[in-house]
């Protein structure tokens, strides 16, 4: 105790320590970033690879292949999983952990170098898996001509935006592009005697600029420049090419047009295209509230100053605005929980003076939770803050146990000094063992891999910081101001005991008197638990909460393959679905590739006629129906883990065909296995391909080639760049194309060959052979597969899974195929066995820390005999609220079980100190619950009381943190009143047992001992 003697005899240096941490919090605080969710990178990346209408059989050879051997040899990559569908090529890079940083720039370099040799790439788009997106800030302009909003856009919007010292980068998608089209006029070009690859070789020759040298002996050595480019659509026409006839213009023999591109923006509003999504960007330092306030500030300037004509300006989503109302939420829930706890502290101890003490350590220890998340670089977001939030009524626990002490000590008649002092050793042990024990119980979710870990981690962080603070605070604070300013009432003659403690030292006087009694209340509670685990299927689960800020982000899974004509009416029927729901204002459909991304926008303020859990479930509803009608797979909020069905079974090969015979015979395997429903696979979406057939006879016979046929064959497709043309500061592309294009196989087949003897139908050199693709290939390393997907109905999962690998084991495949599970049922798996490793651990930690405390083996056992009746009271509040088990509540369990054992820590702590003052057992359990029936109730109620506001809230983040302090809330008090009454009970009965295993140790000892004088004798 020399420490808190040290303390409270310099005060003046707490004080000033004390307003140093109110200095620097301040200072901190204003420094924290504030943003939705903690900037986190993922160890994966994901390419998406654009390639128009070329077929997903092409895709795959010529794009994904390549792009997979080169992604596999990077060190460190742990595993590569694409699907080449038409157009797209879509990749999946999954790092090893710890590693994503290093990796991904080599993955960048890798995909830029093999893409820019690969023809028929569109676009190159890749990123890594992150919280932390390039975008903060989302708006359109929509309503009005295409071009004049493309003009303003790019003119007006873009660059004032992008000049605001916020804003790093602004991103325009769906302007209005145009292009500079060729089209020849095949007829005109033979009766000039012209071949088209010699005219597109001009075309480019002439469409040139380069440096041809340097004058050197002139002044400043100027350099020769030669510049022929074209400089507009007159200057191409007017194009002198020779021919047999002479020269003739480029314009003779083709028609030229500069025309708007087809808009190729994968983003829909209201499921149509005629708008521009404006997409910005924040510099570092900068938070999203303040980037936000700029760009809003400077879209209206650009109003008022009539810039924005014929059209709208509309803002569609901002993460700031979820940010704010998360803060401003949370920051009222922690200042009500605050005024509850100090008013549940002055109805407690009915002192304002030991009142102010306790509620003056709530804002040094926040700010100093800010200091050390400053430190930790870590930012106010919805985590953070709900950590805080949770903190708020366990951070003055340890405060109300150290000042209670300090108080009874004072009650009892010792001096400001002796009573500071003793009434910290007294519970100084109980102290630092709670607190250790709420702390521990976080360590082991370091385990927990994924995305999910890293998120309860940080969780974590700011609880046990706070928790670590208030305890700080409470050593330091606490005394110095109690010894100085703690005065009591005058004594009354005699105190008596209310009638509160009276009936409760009855009831465990009667627990304690009779063994068999204490096994009795044993009995009960236990009976209380088994009863309360038929309640569990009455708790509504999910994985992840909903955030309800009228607003919401769904993933539409779509079946593989699908065209992107197919795509366009899912999005209209998406569309028309969503308008018909009352408070929905406005839908956006982004399409990646892979998945659709949905985002909607509800009716706010004023206009709300409906609650947005009622409006999710119908949005979940009407476009959970659409699968049966369109290639929808599934519906599912974006913060929502897995999603994929319940039974999965990978069969991998390099044959298409071989993979399609095996899928077929694995799945009438499957559809034998009562339960299982819904089977479908991955390749079942095909498209039908045209082989070409060569006749070898007549290409030989005619004086041609197979390469000549093929060049011919894709000639008559012509239909690709061959240059850039910069027009009023616009680079238009140059398209070569045919005016007479080929559309159906006739047309190809009739098409007119030059051979030796004249010309012939390419119908005598090839045959057209119709074979059915796939739309959609997927590979996983590297290696083709096909998924198998199933749900099920009226079984539970482990017997489904024991059928389903009793089905792959007999499964018999040709060399080079196997067939093995995946998807869900392997990650729950996992998952599961993550959870009970880290329960059990955390569990053992808990243990771990009380054993050293108390040094002893059993008085832990006693202490964690609470778990199971917390456990009761977190069922209990579930059902009655009906608040969701998902993985938030779940983290609330884990965090309950650290702090329902300071109660029993608080009273097997006492019962330590009476023992060893020489009271029996039953005396020492009744003399502790009286002794610390106040503490308990204070810490406790205050607690409740400071997470009440959070269990209550509404909002943006009140979705998060009300099953979380739910479960919290319920447990605790349930198991606050069980800690008074199962405790002395349980240490009854084990002191019971110790008796009677001394009796029998003697006993045998004494027997051992007379056969041995016999023997002697």
């Amino acid at each position: 105790m020399k420490f808190i003697k040290m303390i409270v005899q310099r005060k003046i240096l707490v004080g000033l320590l004390t307003v140093l941490v109110l200095l620097i919090g301040t200072y901190s605080l204003q420094k924290l970033d504030k943003e939705l969710f903690p900037p986190i990178d993922f160890d994966g990346a994901y390419i998406v690879i654009y390639a128009d209408d070329m077929q997903s059989i092409e895709v795959e050879r010529s794009i994904t292949s390549p792009l997979e051997n080169s992604i596999m040899a990077i060190d460190g990559v742990d595993s590569v999983s694409s699907t080449s569908n038409i157009g797209v090529s879509s990749i999946n890079v999954f790092f090893e952990r710890g590693s994503g940083d290093e990796v991904y720039n080599e993955l960048e370099t890798i995909v830029s170098s093999t893409t820019a040799n690969i023809t028929g790439i569109r676009d190159v788009v890749t990123g890594k898996y992150s919280t932390n997106q390039p975008y903060d800030f989302f708006m359109d302009v929509s309503g009005g001509d295409l071009e004049e909003m493309t003009v303003f856009a790019q003119e007006i919007l873009e660059p004032r935006l992008e000049d605001l010292k916020e804003v790093s980068d602004v991103l325009l998608t769906g302007i209005q592009e145009h292009e500079i089209i060729i089209e020849f006029k095949q007829e005109k070009l033979l009766s000039e005697g012209m071949v088209i690859s010699d005219v597109i070789g001009f075309i480019q020759q002439n469409n040139s600029e380069a440096t041809l040298g340097t004058i050197k002996e002139e002044q400043d050595s100027p350099s020769l420049r030669w510049n022929t480019k074209f400089e507009n659509v007159e200057d191409i026409r007017s194009m002198k090419l020779p021919s047999l006839n002479g020269f003739v213009e480029l314009g003779d023999v083709s028609t030229i047009t500069l025309m708007p591109k087809e808009n190729s923006s994968d983003v829909w509003k209201n499921g149509k295209k005629d708008f521009i999504f404006v997409q910005v960007g924040r510099v570092a330092n900068v938070t999203q509230i303040d980037m936000a306030n700029a760009v809003r500030e400077e879209v209206k300037k650009i109003e008022e100053e009539g810039l924005v004509k014929g059209f709208d300006v509309n803002f569609i989503v901002s993460q700031a605005d979820y940010v704010q109302e998360s803060i401003d939420g949370v920051s009222n829930n922690i200042l009500i929980g605050g005024i509850l706890a100090v008013i549940i502290l002055l109805l407690f101890l009915r002192n304002l003076r030991a009142t102010f003490i306790v509620g003056i350590s709530i804002p040094t220890s926040i700010l100093l939770t800010f200091i050390c998340m400053w430190l930790l670089d870590y930012s106010l977001n919805i985590l953070t803050l709900i950590g805080l939030g949770l903190g708020i009524g366990m951070m003055v626990d340890s405060a109300i146990v150290i000042l209670e002490s300090i108080y009874r000590k004072r009650e009892q008649g010792l001096k400001k000094l002796d009573a500071v002092l003793e009434g910290v050793k007294e519970v100084a042990t109980a102290v630092i063992a709670s607190m250790l024990t709420t702390i521990v119980v976080f360590l082991p979710i370091g385990l927990l891999g994924g995305e999910l870990g890293q998120f309860m981690i940080i969780l974590s962080v700011v609880v046990a910081v706070t928790l670590i603070s208030s305890v700080v605070v409470s050593f330091t604070l606490i005394p110095a101001l109690a010894e100085k300013f703690l005065k009591l009432k005058k004594k009354k003659a005699v105190k008596k005991e209310g009638k509160l403690l009276q009936t409760y030292s009855k009831l465990v006087s009667w627990t304690v008197k009779k063994t068999r009694n204490s096994i009795a209340v044993i009995g009960i509670f236990f009976l209380m638990f088994v009863g309360s685990l038929f309640l569990v299927t009455k708790i509504p689960m999910t994985i992840m909460p909903d955030v309800f800020n009228r607003y919401a982000e769904l993933v539409i899974s779509m079946e593989s393959g699908i065209t992107p004509e197919e795509k366009q009416t899912v999005v209209e029927e998406i569309n028309e679905r969503l308008s018909s729901i009352t408070d929905v204002e406005s839908n956006y459909i982004i399409d990646d590739g892979t998945y659709i991304f949905a985002i909607i926008n509800m009716t706010k303020d004023k206009n709300i006629t409906r609650e947005q859990k009622e409006v999710n479930e119908e949005i979940f509803r009407s476009l959970r129906e659409l699968t049966e009608t369109q290639p929808i797979v599934g519906v599912q909020s974006s913060m929502d883990a897995g999603g994929a069905s319940p039974v999965q079974v990978n069969i991998k090969g390099d044959d298409f065909e071989q993979l399609q015979s095996l899928a077929d015979k694995f799945i009438q395997e499957l559809e034998a296995i009562d339960g299982v429903v819904g089977i479908s696979h991955s390749a079942e979406r095909t498209s039908i391909e045209e082989v070409i057939e060569l006749n070898e006879n007549a290409i030989e016979e005619a004086g041609l080639t197979n390469f000549q046929i093929r060049q011919m064959i894709e000639q008559a497709f012509l239909h690709f760049p061959i240059g850039e043309v910069t027009v009023n500061n616009e680079t238009l592309p140059l398209i070569v194309t045919w005016e007479e294009r080929i559309n159906r196989k006739a047309d190809l087949l009739n098409l007119e060959i030059p051979t030796n003897d004249g010309t012939s139908k390419l119908s005598e050199f090839i045959q057209l052979k119709s074979v059915n693709m796939p739309n959609a290939i997927t590979h996983i390393d590297g290696e083709r597969y096909i998924s198998i997907s199933a749900d099920m109905e009226g079984k539970d999962l482990g017997s489904i899974n024991r059928e389903v690998q009793n089905v792959i084991q007999k499964f018999e495949t040709p060399v080079g195929y196997t067939v093995a599970a995946a998807g869900d049922l392997e990650q729950q798996q996992e998952l599961m066995v993550e959870m009970m490793m880290i329960l059990g651990l955390a569990i053992f930690l808990v243990y771990l820390v009380m054993a050293v405390q108390f040094n002893h083996l059993i008085q832990p056992i006693i202490v964690m005999s609470i778990i199971p009746m917390t456990i009761v009271g977190v069922i209990l509040g579930l059902v009655l609220t009906q608040r969701e088990l998902s993985i938030m509540s779940a983290m609330g369990i884990i965090m309950l079980i650290g702090i329902v054992l300071n109660n029993a820590i608080l009273l097997i702590d006492r019962t330590n100190q009476l023992r060893n003052q020489g009271e029996e057992i039953e005396n020492a359990l009744i003399e502790a619950g009286k002794n610390r029936i106040r503490p308990i109730f204070m810490t406790t109620l205050t607690t409740a009381g400071g997470m009440l506001p959070l269990a209550l809230a509404s909002g943006t983040s009140g979705n998060y943190q009300a099953p979380m302090a739910t479960v919290i809330i319920s447990g605790l008090l349930f198991a606050t009143f069980i800690t008074l009454l199962l405790i002395p009970a349980v240490c009854k009965l084990f002191s019971t047992v110790g008796k009677v295993g001394k009796k029998m140790f003697k006993k045998k000892n004494r027997s051992n001992k007379d056969e041995s004088s016999e023997i002697n004798i």
